[in-house]
């Protein structure tokens, strides 16, 4: 019998069954090892985020935020990027994570509410995320503007300095706290620092900084940074050649004293409030007959000194110190055990003392002797209902003067006359009209009509008041801050774009370190978020930027920078009697012009200077006062700052003079009114020079017409374009 072959058709059946098994199995296989290599890349890779000074983030200044991946999978190209929670502007950090790296960033970070939160994701190159982490308020603490802020680098957590406990129990973020930092996470670079006030360092942690971070802290210090050097022995000062040199006294070898009262009688001296520039105690003694403080800031009394005999007759090891330079603000038995020096605009004081060892450490008075050291006033800690809000800030004012005059608004009157013409149009006259006409059907047509005309009339008139060419404005603020036969020029670049449509632009800098941020508006009770759209790509310690700016608008924003260079201008002063002689030796090839001299709490107007030299002599009883001249000169600046944010209003100038109105805006503090918090300006560290100029240093001030001092920062090219700087000098009353 002949055999009948099988069903060909359950054969291709079986043979297809076969081959999806086959496929299925395998495509089973390859998910559960990709799945396997994903969770075995996720714990191979670690991403800690450390935002502000151990978590502390100062409203309206710079501060950083530390970001460290650790890769044990495989190599790849991430992106770090940071951003606000409320938006604005996301900084970006490219870097190549191969196997088994680790790296940590420093990213320069600027709050502009006191109510923060952010937001750190690790991308790969194509831009999808890795890791994520949200920083919320529970993790972050905010501290209002103007609100003292101490960090430290002590030896051991229960050696940083210690405050006094507020008595403000319902606003946290305004009262004064201390934080302690890791020499690890120190910042390299200076703008990041300028957001502290004052900083302990403990001498045996000063040999681990490097070399980048001991650079950053010298320069935060030349910018008007407080360090506080607490020794422990004299060999590590000795045997660190940048520390020995920036010290006003010789620390040589050991020896004990007993503190006695002369501890506590240091607590009752009175301090400036850095602020306010006013003067208060810290501390007041429980005796009686005790003087009471010297400041119309705040009646309350301040911080008792408590009594403590054990402290009184302890042993307490010293280094002994023979001082070069500075002040000694305390001596026992003959030891200067307290020296402070000024040192560019800040200063160093140094403890000869360790403040982390027995007995100081169980000293009842030891947050007093840290907020009296810390120069921080007493209301910060007595007052229940202290407050420190502010409607407006230095960059409005600065935003004022370089917005573009193209930008013109409708008078509110002319608003509210278009309105009216519109609902008796659409109204009474069409109503009116059509039954004039017997149609009163048309207006299903005439309705729609009015609708078109009144838009194409309405966008006709926004044309004509701001459509135009675009522009880019700048306005540097130059801190000159002498480094021997050179100088570190601290600047300030509030720059304008206006754009005649909705685009976008690059924006980069050169500088050894800059930054870029957006508009800070401090507006809405410490509420106020950044505003502007932008990208911003670190490289290195400076950045590239893309911006976007809503057409017909004018954008602000800031750039902070540091680079060396040479000293434009050499002054010399002496006052023989009444005469005050002055040199001014002008070092560039152009006219510097509008130059004013502030001495001795007066005014001086030397006007032009050309190129070389000139001398001038001035009676010192007939300058203008400092105050009257800023107030003066700063009399439109707060109408200025509330027109820019103001949708309809007209047209006015009310900063006759940018030169004269951007000197006064170097003093917000003098403008400011101690009865209507409310309504005084707010700017970050260093920008306001009151205290300065209160002290009695000499402020010389200069401006630079139609001239910068740094490569542009625009890498596109506008149809109008213009520059001016001003340069800044302080002279120390010491020097």
């Amino acid at each position: 019998m002949a055999r009948h072959p099988g069903n060909p058709l359950r054969r291709t059946s079986f043979k297809h069954f076969h081959f999806l098994l086959k496929h299925f199995i395998t495509a089973r296989i390859c998910s559960i090892l990709l799945l396997l290599v994903f969770c075995t890349s996720a714990h191979a890779l670690r991403f800690d985020v450390f935002v502000g000074f151990n978590g502390a983030v100062p409203e309206g200044n710079w501060f950083p935020i530390t970001c460290e991946v650790q890769n044990d999978g495989p190599s790849f190209n991430g992106i770090i990027e940071v951003s606000a929670g409320g938006g604005g502007q996301a900084r970006r950090v490219p870097l190549e994570l191969t196997t088994g790296a680790t790296k940590r960033v420093i990213i320069p970070s600027f709050s502009s509410s006191r109510y923060s939160t952010w937001t750190a994701r690790l991308l790969n190159e194509r831009g999808k995320p890795i890791s994520e982490q949200n920083i919320g308020r529970e993790n972050v603490k905010n501290i209002a503007w103007g609100t003292p802020l101490v960090a430290s680098l002590s030896r051991s957590v229960g050696g940083a300095p210690i405050l006094p406990i507020p008595k403000n129990k319902n606003q946290p973020e305004q009262n004064p706290i201390v934080t302690r930092m890791q020499a690890t996470f120190f910042p390299d670079n200076p703008i990041a620092l300028e957001g502290l006030g004052t900083l302990y360092l403990n001498s045996e942690v000063a040999l681990d900084l490097k070399m980048p971070q001991v650079q950053a802290l010298l320069a935060w210090i030349d910018g008007g940074g407080h360090l506080v050097l607490g020794v422990e022995q004299a060999g590590d000062v000795n045997a660190t050649p940048w520390l020995k040199g920036l010290l006003p006294c010789e620390l040589n070898s050991t020896a004990e004293v007993k503190p006695g009262q002369d501890f506590s009688d240091l607590l009752r001296q009175t301090v400036k409030d850095a602020s306010t520039s006013q003067e208060t105690t810290i501390v007041k003694s429980s005796k009686k007959n005790t003087a009471k403080a010297k400041t119309s800031v705040s009646d309350s009394s301040n911080p008792s000194i408590v009594a403590d005999p054990t402290f009184d007759a302890a042993t307490l090891p010293i280094v002994t110190a023979t001082a070069r330079e500075g002040e000694i603000l305390l001596s026992v038995d003959s030891h200067p055990l307290i020296i402070q020096t000024p040192r560019g605009r800040g200063r160093v004081t140094v403890l000869a003392f360790s403040p982390e060892r027995e007995p100081f450490l169980s000293w009842k008075n030891r947050g007093a002797f840290w907020a009296q050291i810390a120069q921080i006033p007493g209301r910060f800690f007595e007052s229940t209902d202290y407050n420190n809000y502010n409607a407006g800030t230095v960059d409005g004012i600065l935003g004022a003067m370089v917005d573009s005059k193209q930008v013109r608004k409708l008078p509110l009157a002319w608003l509210l006359l278009l309105l009216l013409v519109y609902l008796v149009i659409i109204g009474p006259f069409d109503r009116w009209w059509l039954k004039k006409i017997n149609r009163q059907m048309l207006t299903w047509i005439t309705f729609p009509t009015y609708v078109l005309c009144f838009s194409a009339l309405i966008y006709f008139i926004g044309f004509k008041l701001r459509a135009g060419d675009s522009e880019w404005n700048e306005i540097h603020v130059v801190d000159v801050l002498p480094q021997g036969e050179k100088s570190v020029l601290r600047g300030r670049t509030f720059a304008s774009i206006y754009s005649p449509s909705n685009a976008r632009y690059n924006i980069a800098s050169d500088q050894p370190f800059a930054t870029f941020r957006g508009e800070y508006s401090a507006n809405n009770y410490g509420n106020g978020q950044e505003n502007s759209q932008a990208d911003v790509i670190q490289r290195g310690n400076s950045f590239a930027a893309e911006v976007s700016v809503p057409v017909w608008t004018s954008q602000l924003y800031i750039s902070d920078w540091l680079q060396s260079g040479e000293d434009p201008v050499v002054l010399e002063t002496s006052v023989t009697g009444t005469n005050l002689q002055v040199t001014v030796q002008n070092k560039l090839d152009r006219a510097l012009k509008s130059i004013n001299l502030i001495f001795d709490g007066r005014v001086y107007s030397i006007g032009d200077v050309p190129s070389g030299q000139k001398k001038l002599s001035f009676d010192t009883s007939r300058g203008t006062l400092f105050r009257d001249f800023v107030r003066s000169n700063g009399s439109g600046l707060r109408e200025a700052t509330q027109q820019r944010h103001n949708t309809f209003g007209d047209n006015r100038t009310t900063i006759p003079n940018i030169a004269l109105g951007t000197m006064a805006a170097s003093f917000t503090s003098q403008l400011n009114d101690s009865g209507n918090a409310y309504q005084n300006f707010s700017s970050p560290t260093g920008m306001d020079l009151s205290r300065w100029a209160e002290r009695g240093d000499t402020i010389l001030l200069a401006w630079d017409a139609d001239h910068s001092y740094t490569k542009p920062l625009n890498q596109f090219s506008p149809r109008r374009l213009h520059r001016d700087t001003l340069l800044r000098w302080i002279i120390p009353k010491h020097s």
